[in-house]
């Protein structure tokens, strides 16, 4: 910067001499200069400065240090240039975040089945446990959890790649839920979790476009998940129904709901909030959402659907929408609400599905 400087007063010096003959006395040329180079030095000391902390931070960020950041206090290029660095400094530090709480989460989910499953197979061959129909039940209900956990692992990878696309088709609602509803009966009777499941769809033919496999795993993800949650003896209630020229897809428990706050982290991945039970691994309901957006469709937990003890399942007392009112929900926060003629309303969570219905 200080030569260019000289250069350029240096050739406004020669222009002067050239048309005019005018030379300005050494003494004054020598201040001159002087002034050029201090000016230039405190003039690139300001503007190369967040120059320099960008080194810095790049530096500290190869050696893992991703909360260095860079002052700009101008709004010229260098600004911008230091506006992106932090912003993919911040990036950066999210990422390895991730990174971090993912090999943490895994090595938990994984440790959990694998020390059950070891203590039953050490417990069987020292044998203070024999090898009978519970203690084998036992051993494969922990190895079907890994094999679970693998599953939606890799499906993970699969979303974090981009792949994987989707195989849609026209097809009726009814049977593939009925398969899924009967793939979770039996998975909730090895578990003994003692639920009933109810399946509803009206009208009996409607029909869907969209990936059968991928939908059957939605479902069987969100029927697992209300199996682990609803107590003994209580209802699991999946209701299809056809509104305008989407196709709306419920599941309903009876377990303590969900709050308001968390009701969008459910579905963050190895979030399981507080009806964390059962040896669910966090992700069945991340990957659900992945699938019905590829659909363009969405999910949601929504205000559970007011039910009174003592009504039939899908019936509302009021004789209004079986589905529960506003779809958007409008009452507390997963906590029981109140009933007709002062009977408490059951608790629960109702999650829904909005996909586009088949023409």
């Amino acid at each position: 910067m200080s030569i260019l400087l000289l250069a350029s007063g240096g050739a406004g010096l020669a222009y002067l001499w050239m048309q005019y003959g005018w030379q300005p006395p050494v003494l004054t040329t020598v201040v001159t200069v002087a002034i050029v180079l201090l000016t230039a030095q405190v003039l690139a000391h300001g503007m190369t400065r967040p120059l320099r902390e960008m080194i810095a931070a790049a530096r500290a960020m190869a050696q893992g240090d991703y909360s260095r950041r860079v002052r700009a206090t101008s709004r010229d290029e260098v600004g911008e240039l230091a506006a992106a660095f932090n912003q993919m400094a911040s990036d950066l530090a999210a990422a390895d975040q991730h990174r971090r709480e993912l090999i943490a989460n895994v090595s938990h989910e994984l440790r959990t089945p694998i020390a059950a499953l070891q203590a039953v197979l050490e417990n069987v061959v020292d044998g203070i446990a024999t090898p009978d129909p519970d203690t084998m039940r036992t051993a494969l209900a922990q190895t079907e959890r890994l094999g679970r956990l693998v599953t939606e692992l890799l499906d993970l990878s699969r979303i974090d790649a981009g792949v994987l696309p989707l195989q849609t088709r026209t097809f009726e609602l009814a049977p593939l839920l009925t398969t899924a509803v009967a793939e979770a009966r039996v998975a909730a009777d090895v578990a003994g979790r003692g639920v009933r499941f109810e399946v509803d769809v009206a009208p009996p033919g409607l029909a869907v476009h969209a990936d059968r496999a991928r939908l059957h795993q939605v479902v069987l993800n969100l029927l697992d998940n209300a199996a682990r949650h609803s107590p003994p003896g209580t209802d699991v209630r999946v209701l299809g129904r056809g509104e305008g020229g989407e196709l709306v897809l419920e599941v309903h428990d009876e377990g303590p709901g969900i709050a308001m706050e968390d009701r969008d982290r459910v579905f963050h991945r190895f979030t399981r909030g507080e009806r964390a039970v059962g040896g669910g691994t966090g992700l069945g309901l991340s990957i659900a959402r992945w699938v019905v957006e590829l659909h363009g469709g969405r999910i949601a937990v929504v205000e559970p659907a007011q039910r009174v003890a003592g009504v039939p399942a899908g019936a509302d007392p009021a004789g209004g929408d079986p589905a529960g009112g506003d779809p958007a929900g409008g009452g507390p926060a997963g906590g029981a609400r109140a009933g007709v003629g002062g009977r408490p309303a059951l608790p629960g969570c109702r999650i829904r599905v909005t996909l586009p219905r088949a023409s």
